[in-house]
């Protein structure tokens, strides 16, 4: 069944992760070149890279299966009217393959089914971790 799924690691070709607030994600991850961007504490724009190894990205892949990640629906969005709704975190998660791609947009303010938004933070923390660690393992 593995082999079959639809989605195979042997296709996997790059995660890009944008996360900010509203419309406004300029905290950003590309796999494929290890370009992040973040803004940091003191409002200042950084530019790094973050180099993946081939395990690590297998585990988001992984993780991404486990929790249900493929059968998202694309977007995942609170209440756009509400003043919640407009400045609350937001989250773009893509898994791009040789033949197709998926990606989410989440907004922390969804809160129609709690299971699906538990499973997207749960993806969302694992990516995030992910950079970290990588991030910390390189400076070594």
């Amino acid at each position: 069944m593995v082999k079959n799924a639809p989605y195979r690691f042997s296709d996997f070709e790059s995660i890009t992760f944008k996360y900010g607030l509203g419309d406004s994600m300029v905290n950003q991850y590309y796999s494929k070149t290890g370009d992040f961007q973040y803004v940091n504490q003191d409002d200042s724009l950084i530019k790094t890279k973050v180099k993946m190894r081939k395990d690590d990205l297998l585990y988001l892949h992984r993780k991404a299966a486990e929790l249900g990640f493929w059968n998202f629906p694309d977007e995942l969005k609170g209440d756009v009217g509400s003043a919640k709704g407009r400045n609350s975190p937001t989250y773009y998660i893509e898994f791009r393959y040789k033949d197709k791609s998926k990606h989410v947009l989440y907004d922390i303010s969804y809160d129609k089914e709690p299971k699906l938004a538990g499973a997207a933070k749960s993806l969302i923390t694992e990516i995030s971790n992910m950079i970290s660690d990588v991030r910390d393992r390189d400076k070594d």
